[in-house]
């Protein structure tokens, strides 16, 4: 049976992962040893959604361990040799603002942890699709050059620039700007990706994504956008805007939507590519407005206030431009836009509030 590989299994994107691809007949193997609590603490733990994945996937097997572990992958990778169709690689150290309080930790899980699944992807499993989950953190703070036009509840690009109709490309540069220490472990990976695609003839892909999202997010203050937005919404905790007058726009990209590309990519692979993974003009919002319709859904107002302290390298604007993959895999397409994304995650948080009282 061929069996498909998912890091960080616990996660949004991993779990998604791992109901998806078992659903089309793959044995699927979790690796994830819970990291996200030592990050952001233990409500942001997701222990939960591996007991999720125990319970509802026949024959799902976890596997708790540190893909920074050469040992431990060699043994999960040497076990299952040639029948290891596709890895998934989404585990990682996903704030930049966490990455500036341990670099050595940011940089060995994220960096590090990659080239040990790469090696053993490249001696055990060569015919394989390895798929990386990287970030649109890898243009840091570039987005931010462009012309931008200031609206009424978000900021948009000049009209006239050739980013303004569809979003930003993967011709922008990654070059000299401001990436935080996550977005550099991050490239570091992303290019070892291409580079393991190009210099040994494998199929490898980067996915670029902007904000990723679902119900199956453990949100947390430094990472998790719209999963902690509603949350916050839900139990009237307190959530701080930071800078632009809260007007920052992000594209949001439903995980099944995104998983669904990865899925088209493994069914075609190609060698050494890079596709830019977010919403785009189809679900993208800014901080005032997902606050309007976090409200509207939670039927309560929220206890928000504003900073004019910008996190260092943010984004001001970022819609992704998916054309690329569109025209490689034209049969993928959106399906989740940011209301129908909001009211999933409200549902699911709310209905884990009430399990465990």
């Amino acid at each position: 049976m061929p069996v498909a590989i998912v890091t960080g299994a616990a996660g949004l994107i991993g779990a998604e992962t791992c109901r998806s691809f078992a659903a089309k007949g793959l044995a699927v193997i979790g690796v994830d040893n819970d990291m996200r609590s030592y990050f952001f603490g233990p409500s942001a733990s997701t222990d939960w959604a591996r007991q999720r994945l125990e319970s509802d996937i026949e024959g799902y097997r976890h596997v708790n361990a540190d893909i920074r572990d050469e040992d431990a992958m060699e043994q999960l990778f040497a076990a299952h040799g040639t029948d290891i169709e596709v890895i998934v690689h989404a585990a990682a150290q996903p704030s930049h603002d966490w990455a500036a309080k341990e670099p050595f930790t940011d940089f060995s899980i994220n960096a590090q942890g990659t080239l040990v699944l790469l090696e053993k992807f490249r001696i055990h499993c060569p015919k394989a699709s390895f798929i990386f989950m990287s970030t649109n953190k890898v243009y840091g703070d570039r987005p931010n050059s462009l012309p931008l036009i200031e609206n009424e509840s978000r900021w948009e690009v000049d009209p006239d620039h050739p980013f303004a109709e569809h979003g930003i490309d993967e011709t922008m540069s990654i070059d000299q700007s401001k990436h935080s220490l996550f977005g550099a472990s991050k490239i570091a990976a992303d290019i070892m990706v291409q580079e393991y695609g190009r210099y040994f003839g494998l199929n490898t892909a980067c996915f670029r994504g902007g904000c990723l999202t679902g119900p199956g997010h453990s949100g947390a203050m430094l990472h998790g956008f719209l999963s902690y937005l509603m949350k916050c919404a839900i139990t009237g905790d307190a959530y701080t805007i930071f800078g632009h007058k809260g007007k920052q726009v992000r594209d949001n990209i439903h995980c099944s939507d995104l998983v669904n590309m990865l899925w088209h990519y493994h069914q075609a692979p190609r060698i050494g590519e890079v596709y830019n993974a977010g919403g785009g003009r189809f679900a993208n919002c800014s901080m005032q407005e997902a606050i309007a319709i976090c409200e509207q859904i939670a039927g309560r107002k929220m206890n928000w206030s504003y900073s004019d302290d910008n996190r260092s390298g943010d984004h001001i604007w970022w819609i992704s431009d998916t054309r690329k993959f569109q025209n490689h895999y034209p049969d993928w397409q959106y399906t989740m836009t940011i209301h129908q994304t909001l009211e999933e995650i409200h549902s699911d948080f709310v209905g884990r509030l009430q399990a465990a009282v």
